[in-house]
């Protein structure tokens, strides 16, 4: 590794002497991108990630002089990739450049993919307000590009994080829309019942009764077939639970659900709000007596 970075170290300095000096014949920028672009990967083979990163960036610069930008805009997404293993910050702002460059050009396809990744480094660093953002940017140019299946997956991603930070209304709007794009797809429509129950766990955390009630009929008329589910059953059953502000029928509904199909993480805290705001109801209303 030692050897590499060596390498590396060498190739970096002959590039910069490049730069500094005068080109008679071809371009001096063309000349040092080459040598950058080696040093960069004797840098990687070295696991020297930071070193092989700020080299990427010197190469989009080169690139850039040349006026080759889609060649910059590649660097600049290799710089964020040796980032990523250091630096998240260093690596959001070279996809951020990357991104840039490739909407100058009218690569709509590359940047919906780097925006998706930027979302992703915000999710890794718990930043879930900032992954809306980016994950928004996402799927409305994978939406514009007709990649759909990836556009849903970042709207999915979108109404998971904001139910998590209590935009109930936000997250239902999603589940419910994918839910009807769902219906109309052979491969899709037997996802429908996630969507819907997805959705209406968002309508229980909201708290409203009615809501609730009336959400339940929608996704009847949407999908006659989802009265038959256990979806459908487990949300019947904890609307009933929290008109009769009973917890132990509460718990019932979920326990009986959970042991047929497991809960995942985000559908359990969801729910344990919802119990912990009956409980809170029960506790205010024990006090008033």
């Amino acid at each position: 590794m030692a050897d590499q970075i060596a390498r590396a170290e060498d190739f970096e300095k002959k590039a910069e002497k490049k730069l500094s000096g005068w080109a008679i014949f071809g371009s001096k920028y063309e000349d040092a991108a080459e040598l950058f672009d080696k040093a960069a990967n004797s840098y990687k083979l070295g696991k020297s990630w930071d070193q092989a990163g700020a080299a990427y960036v010197k190469l989009a610069n080169c690139y850039l002089k040349s006026d080759s930008r889609h060649e910059a805009a590649n660097a600049y997404a290799d710089a964020a990739h040796c980032y990523k293993k250091t630096n998240i910050r260093e690596s959001i702002s070279c996809l951020e450049q990357a991104v840039n460059m490739f909407m100058d050009i009218g690569r709509l396809n590359m940047s919906a993919r780097y925006y998706k990744e930027i979302a992703e480094l915000y999710e890794q660093d718990q930043d879930l307000e900032k992954a809306i953002v980016y994950y928004e940017k996402a799927a409305d140019l994978f939406q514009s590009e007709d990649v759909n299946t990836t556009a849903n997956q970042c709207r999915q991603k979108i109404a998971q994080f904001a139910s998590q930070l209590e935009q109930y209304p936000k997250a239902i709007e999603i589940y419910e829309d994918i839910a009807r794009q769902s219906l109309n797809n052979a491969l899709l429509k037997y996802g429908v019942k996630g969507h819907l129950l997805n959705a209406g766990i968002c309508q229980l955390c909201k708290g409203d009764v009615v809501a609730i009630h009336n959400a339940l009929e929608r996704y009847q008329e949407l999908d006659p077939t989802f009265s038959g589910t256990r979806e459908y059953k487990l949300l019947a059953d904890l609307a009933t639970a929290i008109d009769e502000e009973d917890i132990a029928k509460f718990t019932d509904a979920v326990k009986e659900y959970d042991s047929m199909t497991q809960l995942d993480a985000w559908k359990t805290t969801l729910l344990l709000r919802v119990k912990e705001a009956l409980k809170a109801k029960e506790l205010e209303e024990d006090d008033l007596t």
